[in-house]
């Protein structure tokens, strides 16, 4: 028992000041979105006698939300060199030194009066989310027992969801959503990078990267130790060990060396397609549409924001539940299931969104349609498309493969957050047309191409992607599958 409670305050220690904090603030930045544009109009009038056109200051306030992404970005690609150079436990830890810089600046920009300090703080949060959304589900999933190895992993998207229902509950005008009060919300994102930082040095570093990065065997068997107890290890070891023979002589690889690399082919593929359909699938977007639709439905405006916290509370619900079914359900059920539903609701949401002046309940079913959509979401592409890269691909080729992932997830966000109004303008009621197609071809990927990896050691997953990435090889005269596929995109 003792032991697995090591291994959960490992993940609440990891959690906390990792994925966590990029739940929480891309949702404390809601709340106080009026006062910071009224500030940097009163700033500039200070500075110049002249006041800020409106275009001008939705231009200046795009600039501090499109900061995050682009920290995120920056985050991603530093990640993968911090994890092999620093170790993961490190990484983590230091990565707090971000987030400290960032509550800083947010904290005492009102006093300095300069809006350029809340941008710069957007950046510095982002790059701490970047490094954690990429080396959290390494750490995690490396420590974490084969049986265990998805719930452990996945808990990284539970502790977003935690994140982003703390971010809106904190944001309420009871608490810090008030004029008086933002430069604090947006410098409370240092308390848990304060708890991670006097919690996680007391864990021990990931096992795997102990043995077959450094090589050092006593301190991967005491890790180990620590983290399973007095049971036999000896399976786990001789795991590993034949894991550490496997990559013998080899050095982490860089991002452009997977791409050249035919043995990983598949393995590329597939982390590509599904990083980028978590961001293009829409369900950010939801968040988006939330409030609008609740206000259609007849709730009055100052109640809206309680109801936006049932949509992060959904996402909470369901990635706990994930937590719990991954490792008996396995990876592709969840993932296709959810992408299918997505789609199914989907056309329901568009429907209804066009209906929704002539039908007196259709703002319930656009409603209904929000809710489930993130439910979709939350129980299988949220969790499980972090836990992947760590499954397919090996010790070497892992923190590049975090890297692609990362700055694939942080641009496809930027990407739709920039696009996305434009889409609404353009399409109306049909804006979810794009995410539609993203769905489908994601669950056809799912479907086809994406073996199980539920219970398997890293080798046998790699044995069977090796069979794959071969075999297309020797089949090449009446092997039609990718053809087929192409079709079906954009």
């Amino acid at each position: 028992q003792l032991q697995n409670k090591i291994l959960i305050l490992t993940i609440c220690a990891a959690g906390i000041g990792g994925t966590f904090q990029y739940g929480y603030n891309i949702s404390i930045i809601n709340a106080p979105a009026s006062y910071i544009q009224t500030f940097m109009n009163t700033t500039w009038l200070e500075r110049t006698g002249l006041p800020l056109e409106s275009n001008m200051i939705l231009l200046l306030w795009s600039f501090t939300v499109s900061a995050y992404p682009l920290g995120g970005l920056t985050g991603a690609v530093v990640a993968g060199p911090m994890a092999i150079m620093l170790g993961r436990k490190m990484s983590l830890l230091l990565n707090n030194v971000f987030v400290i810089i960032a509550a800083a600046l947010a904290g005492f920009s009102r006093m300095a009066k300069s809006f350029e300090m809340i941008m710069l703080s957007r950046f510095f949060t982002g790059m701490n989310a970047g490094v954690s959304m990429n080396i959290q589900p390494m750490y995690l999933a490396e420590s974490a027992p084969k049986k265990l190895r998805g719930a452990v992993a996945l808990t990284s998207a539970s502790f977003t969801a935690l994140g982003l229902v703390l971010g809106q509950v904190i944001g309420l005008r009871e608490l810090l959503g008030r004029e008086e009060s933002w430069p604090f919300l947006l410098a409370s994102n240092v308390v848990p990078a304060l708890i991670q930082l006097t919690a996680l040095p007391w864990f021990p570093e990931s096992p795997r990267y102990l043995l077959i990065d450094r090589g050092d065997k006593e301190s991967c068997i005491s890790a180990l130790q620590k983290l399973r107890g007095t049971s036999d290890l000896s399976a786990e070891l001789e795991e590993m060990l034949a894991e550490q023979a496997a990559v013998k002589g080899q050095r982490a690889k860089n991002p452009w060396e997977l791409f050249q690399n035919p043995s990983l082919r598949w393995q590329l593929v597939s982390i590509v397609v599904l990083s980028s359909a978590m961001q293009l699938c829409g369900n950010d977007s939801m968040y988006f549409y939330a409030a609008y639709v609740f206000q259609e439905a007849g709730i009055p405006r100052d109640k809206i924001p309680y109801v936006v916290i049932g949509t992060g509370s959904c996402e909470l619900i369901t990635s706990v539940t994930c937590n719990m079914i991954i490792d008996y359900a396995g990876r592709r059920p969840l993932l296709l299931g959810g992408y299918i539903f997505m789609a199914g609701w989907a056309i329901v949401f568009m429907v209804a969104l066009s209906q929704q002046t002539q039908i007196s309940w259709m703002p319930y079913l656009s409603m209904a349609c929000i809710f489930a959509y993130i439910l979709s979401f939350g129980i299988g592409p949220a969790g499980v498309t972090g836990v992947l890269p760590t499954e397919v691909f090996d010790q070497m080729s892992r923190p590049a493969a975090y890297m692609i992932c990362g700055s694939l997830l942080w641009f496809n966000l930027f990407l739709v957050g920039t696009a996305f109004p434009f889409i609404v303008k353009s399409l109306a009621h049909f804006c979810y047309i794009p995410f539609l197609v993203v769905c489908v071809c994601t669950a056809l990927y799912v479907g086809f191409f994406l073996p199980e990896t539920k219970g398997k050691s890293f080798l046998e997953i790699s044995e069977e992607f090796k069979k794959r990435n071969f075999k297309t090889k020797t089949r090449a005269g009446f092997y039609k599958g990718p053809e087929e596929i192409k079709t079906t995109t954009l």
